[in-house]
């Protein structure tokens, strides 16, 4: 399996499962995932794929700095529900960096490690997702304008003649040159750029 060689470079994600430590599945709980893992799940790579990533990466790295992140300690809420537009896309990513499951989900070893019920969609926040840790209540809201890091003018053409069956090879591996160029500008230029991916920390009323 060969995926694109900007894969590579792009920020892994390390964390703490206590389930994984527990059943002796990865020495002290570590686990570490790359984009190319959460691209396996999807099945492609796309932007959406690519911020849901993102995302995940830099809430759970702020809901838990200066520590390492807990996976399985998070639960998730999204304001779309689970039929909406990207919404089970991002939700697949988001649970497999940081553990929290549906409703099928892992049910726990006497009422530990609990992972089903972890996400839920619908729900009245101001941002896509909230991220909040269950053992302090403390919250992310998190969010991606990706209309700041705009398709190259040839993609609609070229994507319209790969759908209808019209494109030849060449257009065909150029169409998958210029999507996977700007997932790669997703994961590598913007990163950090908060004018594209908006986390904030949830104020509680006291």
């Amino acid at each position: 399996m060969q995926f694109p060689e900007f894969f590579q470079r792009v920020p892994r994600f390390r964390a703490h499962d206590p389930l994984a430590d527990f059943l002796g599945a990865a020495q002290d709980g570590l686990l570490e995932y790359g984009y190319e893992d959460a691209v396996r799940l999807a099945g492609h790579s796309c932007p959406t794929v690519a911020s849901a990533y993102v995302l995940a990466c830099r809430a759970m790295a702020m809901l838990y700095r200066p520590g390492l992140p807990e996976r399985g300690g998070v639960g998730v809420a999204f304001a779309d529900d689970l039929e909406q537009g990207v919404t089970g896309v991002i939700a697949s990513v988001f649970g497999l960096l940081a553990g929290a499951a549906q409703d099928g989900g892992f049910k726990g070893l006497g009422g530990q490690f609990v992972r089903r019920g972890l996400q839920q969609f619908g729900a009245g926040i101001p941002l896509p997702v909230r991220l909040t840790r269950i053992d302090t209540g403390a919250a992310i809201d998190a969010g991606v304008d990706l209309s700041r890091i705009p398709a190259h003018r040839d993609m609609s053409l070229l994507m319209g003649r790969c759908l209808r069956g019209e494109a030849d090879a060449v257009e065909r591996r150029r169409f998958g040159q210029l999507w996977q160029e700007r997932v790669a500008r997703i994961l590598l230029e913007h990163w950090h750029d908060d004018d594209v991916f908006h986390l904030r920390a949830v104020k509680h009323e006291t």
